[in-house]
């Protein structure tokens, strides 16, 4: 019997080490690094292969593999699985890539199980196998049925719907065999536990030989699988980073329990852009499909209300205008306190920088505080002009008046530098009923203004922006 190896891996970037150190050469974490054990026969990081019956790495497929020219190599693209969602489509990129692998994160609670029961439920035409090793069978099917749209009726279409609570892998693969399903969901990744591992189920080595296992079956049968997991106290993934590495999409559904908007981002993904965005709205029947979110993110009467702007932000190839609050007020102590919600807080502190040393307004002794409404993380530099615009408007406690939008980037000296697709964020609030938008100058080259009935505010610098809304 070959002896078991131990060996270290860091659980925030996944580095390995031969012995045990305290601060990882990599990422520079402190007491990050877990013991493992490793099975020789089964270390998912030597040896290729392809995924079989037990779960383990085929030998023969070693021998089957050639290597091959990359002009002998088809480039032909696979079909796509249509998820039956227009805001999961967008950020996978188009739909779901057969034989790939799919992390879905999120914090417990969030609704990673509700999205994907939903969308799995509307995939009639495709044979699903969910795995839960966290409900039993009689809670699916009472969500099932709280989720089922009218046009489904009692779960009438859902005969290609399979379910399969289990938690042990090899099990799971038993189970595959039999039924041969074209998508498999695994909820969750930490509740699946190999028998190749003695560690207890969620550790490090059980969630990274259960992913390597899984990744093997993808690959070699073409059948994509979606994984859901959970999310630490920091924000991360759970589990070790190279669980990161192992998937070629990294979905994660963000949003606060308090508030009925999530928010679906892409972090990682092969076959698409990383910068899309959907939003979904929670209800008793299950999450609602935004396909407007400008309506959502302004709320519905601001007139009369200092500290607040409207900017036209762009995430992905999605333009929406979002509403930013700020509040300055008296620091009450000798430090004032800057705090930002959504929003770069560094970004934040060189934005106030800009406005004391190039405007001319004393912020030195004033609490900032910034919020994006709606509860949306921004990271389009447009933003810029809107925060300076509702810092100042707090700090003067003067509206900005109504039908007022814009979109620029700040720059150190005090300049609004040009931003990317300037049309798009024109013709969106124009479409939403806004009179006057504020753009960067050097963004009116090459721009058809005759074409639009919203009037054009053309700045330089940031104090023509501010004289234009102030006066």
């Amino acid at each position: 019997m070959a002896k078991e190896k131990t060996m270290y891996v860091c659980e925030h970037c996944g580095q390995e080490s031969a012995k045990w150190v305290g601060k990882c050469p990599s990422c520079g974490q402190w007491n990050t690094f877990k013991e493992i054990k490793v099975s020789p026969a089964a270390s998912p990081t030597r040896g290729g292969g392809s995924w079989s019956a037990g779960g383990g790495i085929s030998s023969k497929s070693r021998d089957a593999a050639k290597v091959l020219r990359l002009r002998d190599i088809s480039s032909h693209d696979d079909p796509r699985i249509d998820m039956h969602d227009a805001e999961l489509n967008r950020v996978l990129g188009g739909g779901l890539v057969p034989s790939s692998i799919v992390l879905l994160g999120g914090e417990p609670g969030i609704g990673k199980s509700t999205l994907s029961l939903q969308t799995m439920l509307q995939l009639t035409d495709k044979r699903v196998l969910y795995v839960s090793g966290e409900e039993s069978a009689h809670q699916l099917k009472m969500r099932a049925e709280r989720l089922a749209s009218p046009q489904q009726g009692r779960l009438e279409g859902s005969d290609n719907f399979l379910i399969l609570c289990e938690n042990s892998l090899e099990a799971i693969f038993d189970h595959i065999k039999e039924v041969h399903p074209d998508v498999v969901v695994i909820d969750s990744i930490q509740t699946i536990s190999t028998e190749d591992v003695e560690s207890s189920a969620g550790s490090i080595a059980q969630v990274r030989e259960c992913a390597s296992a899984l990744l093997r079956f993808a690959k070699s049968s073409g059948v994509p699988v979606i994984l859901i997991g959970h999310i630490t106290k920091e924000g991360t993934l759970a589990g070790p980073k190279i669980l990161e590495h192992i998937v070629d999409t990294v979905i994660q559904f963000e949003g606060d329990q308090h508030y009925m908007y999530r928010i679906l981002r892409s972090i990682k993904n092969r076959f698409g852009s990383t910068s899309e965005l959907g939003i979904y709205e929670m209800q008793q029947t299950g999450l609602r499909q935004v396909s407007n979110p400008s309506e959502l993110l302004l709320t519905e009467n601001h007139d009369g209300l200092s500290g607040v702007a409207i900017s036209s932000a762009i995430e992905g190839v999605r333009p929406f205008l979002v509403e930013t609050q700020a509040l300055v007020s008296s620091a009450a102590y000798g430090t004032p306190q800057r705090s930002a919600t959504g929003f770069d807080q560094r970004r934040l502190n060189m934005l106030l920088a800009v406005l004391e040393k190039r405007v001319g307004f004393k912020l030195m002794q004033k609490d900032v505080f910034l919020n994006i409404a709606g509860g949306l993380r921004v990271t389009d530099m447009a933003m810029d002009l809107s925060v300076i615009a509702a810092v100042l408007s707090s700090n003067v406690d003067t509206p900005i008046e109504e039908g007022w939008c814009m979109a620029g980037e700040v720059g150190l000296s005090g300049e609004v530098r040009p931003v990317a697709r300037i049309e798009q964020r024109i013709m969106e609030a124009e479409k939403l009923g806004f009179q006057h938008i504020i753009i960067p100058k050097y963004n009116l080259s090459g721009l058809n203004s005759k074409k639009f009935k919203i009037e054009l505010v053309p700045v330089r610098k940031v104090e023509e922006a501010l004289r234009a809304l102030f006066g």
